[in-house]
């Protein structure tokens, strides 16, 4: 599997972003944000929220203002997060390529890592225009704690780093059900979060 090459400094920040329908959100999610920026020693991480993911079947079960609304409740108290709604107001599929070329442009001096799961990094090779890709930014893979990723990928010019994450057992669609059963959300998700989501009946 490629390792991260050698690439100039550009003496910029580095600059992380983190994807997903976060549908809701939940500490799995906010561990692994917090691993890559203490691993990889990013400056600021941004959380991406989906329109639309490409290569995943379901349609997302509540609207893009709550979903950005939970992600907020989530984080908008840690300095090191920000929250991008490029992908929201896009609308439609939400190809990566788009959004890093969107990033690139806003952040032309900087260096940009773009983090995955270790069960995407099989499916690397099938993203829109990745040849591209991997010269517009580099990759963080998450690797499950006691799991070494060995998936190997023919990917030219990609830059990949590790991170060895506290990656949690936690599943948005299991926290959707716990949610339509009337389940309680704790220790699954912050409390502003769970807050939200009451207060709007979401997933009922």
């Amino acid at each position: 599997m490629p390792v991260a090459g050698p690439r100039p400094s550009l003496a910029g920040v580095k600059i992380g972003f983190l994807g997903g329908s976060f549908d809701p959100v939940h500490f799995g999610h906010l561990c692994a944000a917090q691993d890559a920026c203490e691993q990889q020693q990013l400056d600021k991480l941004f959380l991406v929220p989906a329109a639309q993911a490409p290569l995943k079947n379901h349609q997302e079960q509540s609207s893009a203002e709550d979903r950005l609304a939970m992600l907020h409740a989530a984080v908008d108290m840690d300095r090191r997060f920000e929250i991008s709604d490029f992908e929201l107001r896009k609308g439609g599929v939400s190809y990566t390529i788009d959004s890093v070329r969107h990033f690139r442009a806003r952040f032309p001096g900087d260096d940009l890592f773009w983090i995955i799961g270790g069960d995407q990094l099989s499916q690397l090779h099938l993203w829109k225009d990745i040849r591209e890709l991997v010269t517009l930014t580099d990759f963080i893979v998450l690797e499950r704690p006691g799991l070494a990723i060995k998936a190997e990928i023919d990917v030219p010019g990609l830059r990949l780093h590790r991170c060895h994450g506290h990656l949690l057992e936690i599943s948005s669609t299991e926290l959707r059900e716990r949610a339509r059963q009337g389940l309680p959300l704790d220790y699954f998700m912050p409390h502003q979060t769970i807050a939200y989501l009451h207060k709007k009946n979401l997933y009922r």
